[in-house]
């Protein structure tokens, strides 16, 4: 079955995660399908928000046709997929020429110390992953950085950053309130 986490312990997804039932369902819906592979990854990070190695080996076993090698060759290919666990929000800092030039370090720098996280790293309360990024493809916009799907351009004073940060945990805050909202409704 699954090895044990060797790594974060808080990180680690036990082999008992009802995950692994789902991912089962879904595996068997698909598995007379051809090139499942990919399939199979993008159902797998939906449920657990990534794919670490101890799911693309759960993933192995259960296909039986396909090599850890193979899933972690797809994993590692295709920017879509995510090996570590993400914070709720992605931050994409654009180190490309047109935004390098025009100050993009200094926002990663100001993001780094605003989250006290370093590049590849989740903020300590979860919301925010930090990623260094070689172009967003918006270079008439330099200096840029991404909030999953929002484009922040021209981000020439990093005096901005905790506004826009604010922005989320507002977000996050509202959604929160909305759900233990629903929740009471239901439970009465």
């Amino acid at each position: 079955m699954v090895e044990k986490c060797k790594v974060n312990r808080s990180e680690c997804i036990k082999p008992n995660d009802p995950r692994f039932k789902e991912l089962k369902a879904y595996i068997d819906s698909v598995r007379d399908q051809n090139g499942i592979n990919i399939m199979v990854l993008q159902e797998a990070q939906r449920l657990f928000g990534y794919v670490p190695l101890e799911v693309q080996k759960w993933i192995s076993l259960e296909l039986d046709t396909v090599s850890v090698g193979e899933l972690y060759g797809i994993t590692t290919f295709y920017s879509q997929f995510n090996l570590k666990k993400q914070g709720k929000h992605k931050i994409s800092v654009c180190l490309g020429t047109a935004c390098y030039v025009k100050g993009a370090q200094a926002i990663l720098e100001a993001l780094q110390q605003h989250l006290d996280v370093e590049v590849g790293g989740i903020s300590e309360d979860g919301m925010f992953t930090l990623e260094a990024t070689r172009c967003l493809g918006c270079c008439s916009l330099a200096p840029v950085m991404m909030i999953d799907n929002d484009v922040y351009a021209k981000l020439y004073d990093t005096k901005e950053i905790p506004e826009i940060l604010d922005k989320y945990y507002l977000e996050s805050e509202l959604d929160e309130e909305l759900e233990n909202v629903f929740e009471s409704e239901v439970d009465a």
